[in-house]
């Protein structure tokens, strides 16, 4: 990634550090922008910004470990989920409604938690807001904060090399859910150790909940969705397990992998063609607004990851929520100027047709 990043607080505006004039044809555009040295610095953390200096090991290719438990338990949680799906007529409007609410409540710690907030530290939240999203965050069960952030920003750091967890390079399947099906690559976890996350051992809030995350995951992902219908509104407790359950954290779960491979795979890329995550505006359909993938790679401190607000973005419409409500600040956003300037730098071109 190039030095021109620049940042501005939601209600504050950041000093210039640097002056530069990006040509493109007969256009001369005079930008104000900040290195993302600076950028990083007033976020307190760099290990979410790609490393040039990597370098891959030469030789052959570490052979795949696969881990059957994950294989076993993967396929019958899918299994399951297509179970799920053909109990939908016999639901009660309420139970798909909780459902959805289910659904929406643990995207939340995903995307507004475990993403913007802890991995790239985008946006302040205050004490309540951050016990809500880690709550949230264990009804999505996708690996407690403290692991997700690590995996997260090492995907930032080396994005599409070894070190890359979910590397989409290794084709569809592998990034989607095949990562997780196999043993790390030894520089996933090498890198991983290295990377600074006192940032996050600092939060009592992160830590608290990866001490009790298993105990938190069979309460918040799978008890609680299943014991509601049922206990509310009569429910048949099949129906309450597959469906607000079972299908709802599989949708959940391949709404967050699309992100990991559609998204690095289908689309335009308007700000930087030389990194392959592209713009997918129907992963961001499902994934709550983390589809703007080429964008949020250009620019992964922004707390919108996008450039157009609410549109296909309910998780920014969330911390904009949050803000009026006084629960979150300090909103870390690009301005127009500069991302015109990396469009017409280093983009492909799609923006003047799109």
């Amino acid at each position: 990634l190039s030095k021109e990043f620049s940042s501005t607080s939601s209600t504050t505006a950041v000093g210039t550090v640097t002056s530069r004039v990006t040509r493109n044809g007969n256009a001369i555009m005079e930008k104000d922008l900040l290195n993302h040295e600076d950028v990083a610095g007033d976020r307190g953390m760099i290990d979410d910004i790609f490393d040039e200096t990597y370098r891959e090991k030469e030789g052959p290719k570490p052979p795949l470990r696969y881990v059957w438990r994950n294989i076993i338990l993967m396929s019958l949680l899918h299994l399951g989920a297509l179970f799920g799906l053909t109990l939908i007529p016999s639901a009660k409007i309420q139970t798909l409604a909780w459902a959805l609410l289910c659904f929406l409540v643990s995207a939340l710690g995903i995307t507004a938690g475990s993403h913007r907030l802890w991995s790239h530290r985008s946006y302040k939240a205050t004490l309540p807001l951050r016990i809500f999203l880690t709550i949230a965050n264990s009804v999505a069960f996708q690996n407690d904060i403290y692991e997700w952030v690590r995996d997260h920003r090492v995907h930032h750091k080396f994005s599409e090399t070894d070190a890359d967890p979910h590397n989409a390079m290794r084709g569809f399947f592998f990034s989607h859910i095949g990562w997780l099906l196999v043993r790390k690559h030894p520089d996933v976890i090498e890198k991983g150790q290295k990377l600074d996350l006192s940032d996050i051992k600092a939060d009592k809030v992160v830590m608290f909940q990866r001490r009790y995350y298993k105990p938190s995951v069979v309460l918040l992902c799978f008890t609680l969705p299943a014991v509601v219908p049922w206990y509310f509104w009569d429910e048949s407790i099949v129906i309450s397990f597959f469906i607000p359950t079972i299908l709802r954290y599989t949708i959940g779960l391949n709404a967050t992998w699309l992100v990991n491979s559609a998204a690095h795979m289908f689309g335009n890329r308007p700000y930087d063609q030389n990194i392959n995550p592209r713009e997918n505006p129907l992963v961001s359909l499902g994934a709550l607004g983390e589809g703007f993938h080429n964008y949020h790679h250009t620019f992964p401190y922004d707390y919108s990851t996008s450039e157009f607000g609410w549109r296909f973005n309910l998780t920014t419409a969330f911390i904009d929520l949050m803000c009026l409500l006084g629960l979150a600040s300090d909103r870390k956003k690009v301005s127009k100027e500069v991302i015109l300037a990396r469009k017409m730098r280093t983009g492909d071109g799609s923006h003047k047709s799109g």
